[in-house]
């Protein structure tokens, strides 16, 4: 019998700066993706390991604001 998982609410945030960093740089997502390291919390699977997006000069000035919730 196999056990169900699903991704942790940290995991789906760390898949969608994978694919915010991935269009930003015009870069490949499949490498990012691939190098995620999972553990199984409580709340689900979790990357241990998630991708850093960071901001420079010519990041347009709407990408830079904080996004209220």
């Amino acid at each position: 019998m196999s056990k169900e998982m699903h991704l942790a609410d940290q995991a789906v945030g760390a898949v969608m700066m994978a694919l915010q960093k991935s269009l930003l740089e015009q870069s490949d997502i499949v490498p990012v993706i691939k190098q995620f390291k999972f553990k199984l919390s409580e709340e689900g699977l979790v990357v241990l390991n998630p991708p850093l997006v960071k901001l420079n000069e010519e990041t347009p000035p709407s990408l830079e604001e904080p996004v209220d919730a």
